[in-house]
Formats: C-alpha cells, structure tokens, sequence
C-alpha cells in the first residue's frame, strides 16, 4: 500500500469542481424481498442496514446512469472543457468496447480520451487517482470521472444472503487543475490490492455472485482503516481533525465498525446505505452528491474517502470540501 508525499500548497492537484447522481426510478424495498425469499425485515435491517434499494430496469442501462450522473455533475460544475472521461464500474453492459467511449459520445465529448476501470467498490478511488495523475502530469486540464454499477444482477435471484445487499446507481465528479493549497483540492490517494484473497467475493457472470460474509467484513474493516489512516497522515491530519468520513456503503456494521476503529463520532460519518443499498463504484460519488444537496456536506468540511472492494482492492483521500451548488 503506498501514497504519494503530501504536496506543497502551490503544487499542481485535482480540485473537485462538481458533483452529481443517478439513481434507478423503481425502489425494491425490504417487503418486496420478504415476499420471495426465505428472509424478515428485521434480519436484512439488523445485519445490513438496508431498507431498500433502487433497481434498474432492462430499459436502464449502466451507460444510461453513468450519462445522467456526469450530466448533472457538468451542471453544477464551472464551465469547464472536458478533456478526458474515466468510467469505474464492475458491470460494464458489454465486454467489449468499454461504457466510457459511448458516455462521452452521448454527452457530446466524441475524441476526447475514455476509458473504464475495473476495481470492485474501491474503483471510484481507482479512478480518482487516475484521473489526478492525467491532471498533474499536464496530459488533461479537466477529467470526468464516473463511478456507475448495477450490482443487483449479480447475486442469485434466491440468494436470501446476498440479494438484499445491492442497488443499481451512479455517481460523478468534474476535477480540474488548480493548486493542493485550494479548497477541493485531493491529497494523496493510498490504494492497495491483494489478489490472494480474490474469491472471497467473486462473480463470473450475472446471477453467480459468491462472497465470504464474514472474511468480507474483517478485511473491510482492516483495510479500510489502515488506509484512512495512512491517507489522513500523509496531509498532516489526526482523526479529530475529520469532519467528515466518506466511507464506501457496502453496509451499516462496516461503516459502524470503521467509525469505531478510527475514532470518528457517530455525527461525522455519512450513510444513506439504508435507502440505496451497496452501489459499488457508484457508492462514494453518489453520497457527495445526496450530502451536498441536503446539508450534510459543507464547504471546508475536511473529508476523508476510503472503499474496499472485490480484487481485493482498497484504498483512501482525503480534501477539504469546495464550496458546489
């Protein structure tokens, strides 16, 4: 697991300058479940966290969710010129070509760079460090970046242990060149994998998810920790000085544990996996935007952002929140 030295504060960074989300019009709740499998509402809630989940349908694509999300994110963003697009998603609608070549083409950017990236729930963080290293090195001004997944096609449709878990959704965010001094500005991104423990949650096709609950939870748990931790230090912060913590929603009792484990109150940690369920790669970007809009996040909030994910993949950032419409 590494990270790059803190930069200094004029040193070229990527400063996030708009935030958007997409979410599945059709809600699943827990009583819809309840209904076709052998499980109660109190068992999903208790172990879970989950209420409902929102699920696309065969009229909704993972490219339709990923164009919503970045057209709402260019929206409340500067008016800026995107020069590249980066699409971080488990369920591509095909194997080949990518998803990113046909998002930038729907939102009008034909010829700029696009590509996917494939990283479980820890590939929005994937694709942010990605994208900073295209900014910093000078190769691209402003990147899109997009986390978009439809999880809910993965586990059996009987799999009473797996199926309430995932919803379908989208998130994104506009970066752009500015200095590490600025607010929005990301630190050092800490990313790390460990392909040893891969079928510990692993899917050869829709319908065939197969993930070791209780390994699952305890490597969550680690590595999410041990990376915000090395994420925090690598700009000077202690825990105390989060305001925010922006964890991945896989479930409630990760994010509880986390929480826990990194010393961070109850009332700065942010969750909305009761109403949208695990959202993979959509997860983090779709929570910035849900907590920007109603409050939750605030400029010069200093935020913490980590995620793990199937690989095994981790990692974790840290910025001071902007101040975004």
């Amino acid at each position: 697991m590494t990270a790059a030295t803190a930069p200094g504060p004029q040193a070229r960074a990527a400063v996030i300058c708009g935030v958007g989300a997409a979410l599945p019009p059709a809600v699943v709740s827990n009583a819809d479940l309840t209904a076709r499998l052998d499980t109660t509402d109190q068992w999903i809630r208790s172990r879970t966290g989950i209420a409902q989940r929102h699920i696309a349908g065969a009229d909704l694509s993972t490219e339709d969710l990923a164009v919503q999300a970045a057209a709402r994110a260019l929206a409340g963003s500067m008016p800026v010129t995107v020069e590249a697009l980066l699409v971080a998603t488990t369920t591509p609608d095909r194997c080949c070509p990518a998803t990113a070549p046909a998002v930038a083409c729907r939102l009008g950017l034909t010829g700029i760079p696009a590509y996917d990236l494939a990283a479980g729930c820890t590939g929005f963080l994937y694709a942010l460090a990605t994208a900073a290293g295209l900014i910093t090195a000078g190769t691209a001004q402003t990147v899109l970046v997009i986390g978009a997944d439809r999880l809910a096609c993965l586990p059996a449709p009987g799999d009473r242990t797996t199926v309430p878990l995932f919803g379908d959704g989208a998130g994104a965010v506009v970066l752009r060149g500015g200095s590490a001094g600025e607010e929005g500005a990301l630190g050092p991104v800490v990313l790390g994998s460990d392909g040893t423990l891969a079928d510990l949650i692993r899917a050869s096709h829709p319908g065939a998810l197969h993930m070791e609950g209780a390994e699952v939870f305890r490597n969550a748990v680690e590595r999410m920790s041990a990376a915000s931790l090395k994420a925090a230090r690598a700009v000077g912060w202690d825990m105390e000085d989060v305001d925010r913590l922006v964890p991945h929603q896989a479930n409630a009792r990760i994010t509880s544990f986390v929480a826990r484990q990194l010393g961070v109150p109850d009332d700065r940690w942010l969750s909305n996996v009761e109403h949208v369920g695990n959202t993979g790669a959509a997860s983090i970007p779709l929570i910035l935007a849900q907590a920007t809009a109603d409050g939750r996040l605030k400029a010069r909030h200093r935020v913490l952002l980590t995620a793990f994910g199937a690989g095994l993949t981790w990692g974790a950032t840290t910025l001071t929140w902007p101040d975004l419409p």
